[in-house]
């Protein structure tokens, strides 16, 4: 019963693609592919997946146009809020450049992944007439991936830069971390980016 019912939709199908003119080769056999010329078949459906894809009722997994993800935050200002005179504080920013998909709270300054893949993530940091070192690392939920340090007594600016690749899982957070020494000279011109490389 189910083999009679594959051959009436394969002959459905192939009905299909000779009114539109889409020229079919058939192989020898039953395991040999189907090869359209000139033309591209493309399989929608409206179910979309948890990751952000769509997944077709015969198991294809499509990835739609969501996987655009990218975030560029800058801080505009050397306000000094008192809070910055701890460690291991969350570094917060003022402004966002880029923030396609709406991924990055700028309030929080966290970054939430809206699914899972590799993500690109740099970021420099800028102490400002500050004689201590500072540590500033990249926060994958709770735990560091990268760290970058900042520490000449002579110069009136520094800054602490790193980046790195990272496999993300979705709803992730990413974030930087002052763990050690202060910003009370301000951090204007620090930067904090990031983008989907591709989805998983």
């Amino acid at each position: 019963m189910m083999g009679r019912y594959i051959a009436q939709m394969l002959v459905l199908v192939f009905a299909l693609l000779l009114v539109l003119g889409i020229d079919v080769a058939l192989g020898q056999n039953d395991t040999e592919p189907v090869v359209l010329e000139g033309k591209c078949l493309v399989v929608c459906d409206s179910n979309p997946s948890s990751d952000g894809g769509v997944t077709s009722a015969l198991g294809i997994s499509v990835r739609s146009g969501s996987a655009r993800v990218a975030f560029s935050a800058v801080r505009g200002t050397n306000h000094e809020p008192s809070d910055m005179s701890n460690t291991s504080t969350t570094i917060y920013f003022d402004q966002v450049l880029v923030n396609i998909g709406n991924h990055f709270d700028l309030k929080a300054s966290v970054f939430t992944a809206p699914r899972r893949g590799i993500y690109s993530f740099s970021f420099h940091v800028v102490k400002v007439y500050n004689r201590q070192t500072i540590q500033v690392n990249l926060m994958h939920n709770e735990y560091p991936i990268i760290s970058a340090f900042a520490g000449d007594q002579d110069v009136t600016r520094e800054a602490a830069s790193n980046g790195v690749l990272l496999m993300v899982e979705r709803e992730d957070r990413v974030y930087l971390k002052l763990e050690r020494g202060n910003l009370m000279g301000g951090w204007k011109y620090s930067t904090f980016s990031g983008f989907l490389v591709f989805p998983l």
